[in-house]
């Protein structure tokens, strides 16, 4: 059984972001709480959120699931849509800047009972 959550136009950059998710894929839940807890980065409570709501949902589509059980089965950020923003420059003329967004998806599953 899968539970999946998805954020989307999360302001931080999708190349930030995938340094935080490529820590925890394929950890069991609380393990990646924990290594979430103690990453340095801008995206890991946006991570943690992400996390907590999918293994949320989990528990919602099946009522008598443990969430020890669960285990961080993909985790994926694709770019989202740029803002585009000026700053005046030097001689009256102007540069871009590009303010990127992520969508952020997170989908837990549950670990294969194994046969004794």
């Amino acid at each position: 059984m899968e539970a999946k959550a998805v954020a989307k136009h999360v302001r931080i950059s999708a190349r930030k972001a995938r340094l935080v998710a490529d820590e925890i894929r394929g950890y069991d839940y609380k393990e990646a709480i924990d290594i979430l807890r103690f990453t340095n980065k801008a995206a890991s409570p946006m991570i943690i959120n992400l996390l907590n709501s999918a293994v949320a949902n989990a528990i919602q589509m099946n009522e008598g699931l443990d969430p020890a059980s669960l285990f961080v089965k993909k985790i994926y950020i694709d770019d989202g849509p740029i803002m585009k923003r000026y700053r005046p420059r030097a001689r009256g003329r102007a540069s871009r800047i590009r303010k990127r967004l992520s969508h952020i998806t997170v989908v837990v599953a549950e670990t294969e009972k194994k046969a004794k």
